[in-house]
């Protein structure tokens, strides 16, 4: 079999071009966009299928060298923690915390579920954990990310599993969600109005930021702002790791730089760093990153685990839906706002956050009705809040279990 290794270089640039692949068949795929599939995992996990035929035809073995995959993957955490203003948790109300309480305690449910059904079924915990909060609730980057951890811990297979995992979990989110919140609103007879909540309003304004022009001037101050961060962050990691054996993901020290840094320049205002620009760079870190991680994927070393892993998956989904039917519709006040979060809840806590923001406008869009409410509370706790305590949970996880 011929072996065809790709340097570094190479590797960024076929990213990139798988990158954009992805988000034209994403453009022109009606299924792809209400399923919320990323263009990084159309393009990457494709290249991954095509990989793994070729290997398993005894073809050719397509290697990849992804040194930038983790400075990339850095840089993404480090404008997620730049994006997270604790400001906005005074002012979202008790409706926020209750909600953002709930994602909280799924990230110790999903782990405990996890690890414990690998000690039924007989197979490592560490890849219980990988298909817990890892890649559900934590999605494609936390799974590209803590994968390798694992790994390095000796769970051969961790990153793909994890990764594999997330992709479960995304499809399920974006296909469960919405019907989930519809039988609550049918079966229930609710009342299909929303509430108009002041503080919610406030609150949205509160988070608008005026958009600045992407100047070399604004990403220059941007981008030197993130590699010192980062670099702090590794720092941080290391000094950790040596002086009191805990293993942290790279991304984790740089996050929570970013998030004490950003937390105060909000009060002293030192640094201009538009809200636009940090998320422009954020996107575009991520788009590439999750591209490289998918398209490492190597589906060879699932064959072994494949089952195990699908019954995990399946108990995770199973419980996710009892949990929204029976217990949190009415911990979110049993109405059509609660029926739009509990689609949203399905959406992050299996999938991603655009999952979920797809699944809630299926519902309003459906009843005609705009659930001020979930649309302002479930981006925002699913899109940063979470990771202040699910990255630390899932990390003690790791290093309890390994």
């Amino acid at each position: 079999m011929l072996t065809l290794q790709l340097d570094a270089l190479t590797t960024v640039a076929l990213a990139l071009v798988l990158l954009g692949l992805g988000a034209q068949l994403k453009k022109h795929s009606y299924w792809l966009r209400q399923l919320c599939v990323p263009a990084p995992v159309i393009g990457g996990f494709g290249f991954a299928l095509v990989v793994w035929l070729l290997r398993n035809q005894q073809w050719l073995d397509i290697k990849l060298d992804t040194a930038m995959q983790t400075p990339l993957m850095v840089a993404f955490f480090t404008t997620v923690g730049l994006g997270g203003s604790l400001g906005l948790l005074r002012q979202g109300g008790k409706i926020l915390f209750v909600y953002l309480g709930a994602c909280w305690g799924l990230a110790l449910l999903q782990n405990v579920v996890g690890v414990g059904m690998a000690e039924l079924l007989g197979i490592d915990p560490l890849l219980g954990i990988m298909a817990g909060a890892v890649s559900l609730e934590g999605g494609f980057g936390a799974a590209a990310a803590f994968g390798p951890i694992a790994e390095s811990l000796g769970t051969s297979g961790a990153t793909t599993a994890a990764l594999a995992s997330a992709t479960f979990g995304m499809v399920a989110g974006g296909l469960l969600g919405s019907p989930v919140a519809r039988y609550l609103i049918d079966r229930k007879k609710l009342a299909v109005k929303a509430d108009q909540v002041d503080t919610l309003q406030a609150l949205e304004k509160a988070n608008e930021a005026p958009s600045v022009p992407l100047d070399a001037a604004v990403l220059l101050r941007l981008l030197t702002c993130m590699l010192v961060i980062m670099v702090l962050g590794f720092w941080i990691g290391d000094a950790l790791k040596e002086h009191l054996g805990i293993v942290l993901p790279v991304y984790v020290g740089a996050m929570f730089v970013a998030i004490i840094l950003r937390n105060l320049n909000d009060r002293a205002r030192v640094i201009e760093m538009p809200d636009n620009a940090v998320s422009t760079v954020g996107d575009i870190s991520l788009g590439m990153f999750l591209t490289m991680a998918m398209m490492s994927l190597k589906f060879w070393e699932l064959e072994q685990l494949g089952l195990p892993l699908l019954v995990i998956l399946v108990v995770q989904v199973l419980i996710m839906v009892l949990l929204c039917v029976f217990v949190l519709f009415r911990l979110f006040g049993g109405n059509y706002d609660a029926a739009v979060l509990c689609a949203g809840y399905m959406g992050h806590g299996l999938g991603a956050t655009p999952n979920a923001v797809a699944n809630m406008g299926a519902i309003c869009d459906h009843y005609k009705v705009f659930s001020y409410k979930a649309f302002i509370i479930v981006p925002l706790c699913g899109a940063v809040l979470i990771d202040i305590v699910a990255l630390p949970l899932i990390t003690w996880f790791i290093n309890a279990f390994s």
